[in-house]
């Protein structure tokens, strides 16, 4: 992947390059604490297993139960998209549209899997659907075999 310089360490103005520096360090921790919420979310995902399977009746899941556990182990994938998210930028010092795209469609995807029908509204239902749809769209603009097409029909 090709560098960009939005964020060069070196910059004629001293307190520009220490600020450019200071992001970094920013985002060197950011990745850090994404790594323990992501250890931790994987101790939930457990947690939540362990809890839904002890309650009667013994070691069987309903539905709802496993709709928990959906949610944690999705919650968790999402944590790791957003760790991808700080690295490819760590790597580029550009934020990677597609991805974060991706990681925008999979949080609204999990929102959609856990949907509990009796309490949400039809309106909520047609927003969330409307957001699925854009976002979408907008990561099918994005992708590569798009641009493709749209580059062998230019020339």
């Amino acid at each position: 992947m090709k560098k960009h310089d939005e964020l060069p360490i070196t910059h004629e103005d001293p307190l520009i390059s220490f600020l450019h520096i200071a992001i970094k360090v920013a985002v060197r921790i950011l990745a850090i604490l994404m790594v323990l919420v992501i250890f931790w979310g994987v101790a939930d995902v457990v947690y939540v297993l362990y809890e839904q399977l002890i309650l009667p009746p013994f070691m069987l899941l309903d539905i709802s139960d496993i709709l928990k556990v959906f949610a944690a182990f999705l919650t968790v994938l999402i944590a790791i998209e957003i760790y991808q998210n700080i690295v490819l930028y760590l790597r580029t010092d550009v934020i990677p549209i597609k991805l974060v795209v991706a990681t925008a469609l999979m949080a609204i995807s999990r929102k959609v899997i856990i949907f509990d029908f009796k309490e949400v509204s039809p309106m909520y239902v047609l927003a969330t659907s409307a957001v699925v749809l854009a976002l979408g769209v907008t990561y099918f603009l994005l992708s590569e075999k798009y641009e493709k097409k749209i580059d062998s029909k230019a020339s």
